[in-house]
């Protein structure tokens, strides 16, 4: 075998064992929220963020070993903090505390439509008003569709109505950051199986209203 076979070969065995590296880092990096590097640390933007993964959330993102280095704005205090801060935080009664509001998508968009109506806009002023008296932590939308429609259609729809609120409440000052937002599509209907039988007429989706909703989750001390 010639010296060029050689270099060629010797290459090759290091490219596959190379990528055999990756996929072991790639697997033990499976549970994790954030993208790990080769390195096996947090890969991040150049601006100095860390690459989420499409399993993060907040409650995910508490439980990563880089969760406070990350996100610490997002998780709860005692998480993060020392442990002499956290002891001194609970003396003096201060904690995160969340406050759940739900929302009829009717009230906020058009029936299947993902933009916001007037009447959406003055209710998210509320709650605007009242999230600029508190030190937020996250808010948390959730959109949520009735059972008309396909899968991939409501699941889409869900998610375009939860950015629109996170979009609004951004404009009137609200942190991007702090703003999570998720779709469940017509997963997790309000309605009963037996209730609202029936085709698509005006009764039947009048009745399925409870189901086209989208849930905001406030979390922040006063």
């Amino acid at each position: 075998m010639n010296m060029i076979a050689k270099h060629t070969l010797v290459a090759a065995i290091s490219a596959v064992i190379g990528l055999s590296a990756s996929v072991a880092q790639a697997q033990t990096a499976a549970d994790r929220v954030y993208v790990i590097d080769s390195r096996n640390e947090v890969a991040t933007s150049g601006f100095g963020l860390c690459w989420r993964t499409g399993y993060w959330t907040p409650a995910a993102a508490a439980t990563d070993p880089a969760g406070c280095a990350c996100d610490k704005d997002l998780l709860p205090a005692e998480k993060c903090a020392p442990k002499s801060a956290t002891v001194a935080d609970k003396a003096a009664g201060v904690k995160p505390a969340g406050e759940k509001i739900t929302l009829s998508a009717d009230a906020l968009f058009d029936f299947d439509k993902a933009v916001l109506r007037p009447e959406g806009k003055a209710k998210l002023d509320e709650l605007a008003g009242k999230v600029g008296k508190i030190k937020l932590e996250v808010i948390i939308a959730v959109g949520h569709a009735d059972r008309f429609g396909s899968d991939a259609y409501n699941q889409k729809l869900s998610e375009k109505r939860a950015a629109a609120v996170k979009e609004y409440l951004v404009s009137k000052g609200v942190e991007a950051n702090r703003v999570y937002t998720e779709g469940k599509g017509k997963k997790q209907p309000v309605t009963k199986a037996d209730q609202c039988k029936g085709g698509k007429s005006a009764k039947v989706v009048a009745c399925l209203q409870p189901d086209r909703r989208v849930e905001i989750e406030v979390i922040g001390t006063k």
